[in-house]
């Protein structure tokens, strides 16, 4: 029997992540991002303050070490019951968290690429040039045609995270986001929703070129290992099976910094039924999840009482 493993990304994060298992002596990886960072993301995840913790540059790499703890929690539980890892993935910055857990990035590499992604996307676009905005109840056809319509030589914007069927963010130029926006409510006929997100940049847009360039960078100057585990990429909604090269992880993270996260459909790609453990903090994947593929089950370890539902979950 094996489970699928999805890493949670940024707006996962909230103060006190970590308390609950601060005891485990998987809380050393907390310790060890400390040491690889030069500052305590232990005591920012579990103090905060809250506004500090929301900095692009600290939420993803609280993110990935609360996964990547959480994750060594759980790999000797599965070991003991006999359960093996399909595959896994994660959503945006939890892709690096889910190629720890696959063995293709080390901990405090993974942790020092994260924070120089998030201040690297941070400083891409100065601050008010750029725009995300949640477009709700209505599927990706109409989102591209917005976005096509809505963007130009100078000014784009695009679909940049499909979260669920009923839920796609677009990002871009602000112009372009807005533009998108008027040209759905002038063309769309069916009742939709446009939320603007209290974001600091364009997230996975072309607006983070400069971003992915720094980044780029970084990952050719670490060591990345070929992975042990399967593992479905963001850019392109792929599995990649055991063995995968180096060169090609990186070249795919690359690109997802302007790509576009397409969680929707890496979960439509599995098999109904899989059973699915939500690894790091919160539990909004399994909400995604549910709304995506409703046949199958997600257990958030991040939740009271998840580990000792693991025998009952995984029966």
């Amino acid at each position: 029997m094996g489970v699928t493993l999805v890493f949670p990304g940024q707006g996962s994060q909230y103060v006190g992540m970590g308390s609950t298992f601060k005891t485990d002596p998987a809380f050393d990886y907390f310790n060890l991002a400390d040491k690889a960072l030069g500052f305590s993301i232990s005591q920012l995840c579990l103090e905060g303050p809250e506004d500090k913790l929301k900095l692009t540059e600290f939420t993803q790499p609280a993110i990935v070490t609360h996964s990547v703890a959480m994750f060594e929690m759980l790999k000797p539980k599965l070991q003991a019951m006999g359960v093996s890892i399909d595959r896994v993935l994660g959503h945006s910055v939890g892709e690096y968290a889910a190629l720890v857990a696959a063995g293709a990035l080390n901990f405090e590499d993974a942790v020092k690429a994260v924070n120089l992604r998030g201040k690297s996307m941070q400083e891409a676009v100065p601050v008010g040039a750029g725009k995300m905005i949640a477009i709700l109840k209505i599927g990706q056809d109409w989102v591209e045609k917005a976005c096509q319509a809505a963007s130009t030589h100078n000014e784009s914007v695009m679909p940049a995270n499909f979260n669920d069927p009923k839920q796609i963010v677009i990002s871009g130029h602000a112009a372009a986001c807005d533009r998108a926006v008027a040209w759905l409510a002038e063309n769309c006929p069916e009742k939709h929703g446009a939320i603007p997100l209290n974001v600091s940049a364009p997230f996975h847009s072309t607006l983070m070129q400069p971003a992915a360039v720094v980044m780029e960078k970084y990952l050719n100057s670490i060591q990345l290992h070929p992975t042990h585990a399967s593992y479905i990429a963001n850019i392109d909604a792929k599995m990649y099976p055991a063995g995968s090269d180096s060169q090609g992880i990186k070249k795919r993270l690359v690109d997802q910094v302007c790509g576009s996260v397409r969680w929707t459909q890496s979960i439509e790609s599995l098999p109904a039924g899989t059973k699915y453990i939500e690894v790091g903090p919160g539990k909004v994947l399994a909400g995604l999840i549910k709304r995506i593929q409703p046949e199958s089950t997600c257990l958030s370890l991040d939740t009271a009482g998840a580990f000792e539902k693991l025998p009952e979950f995984l029966a």
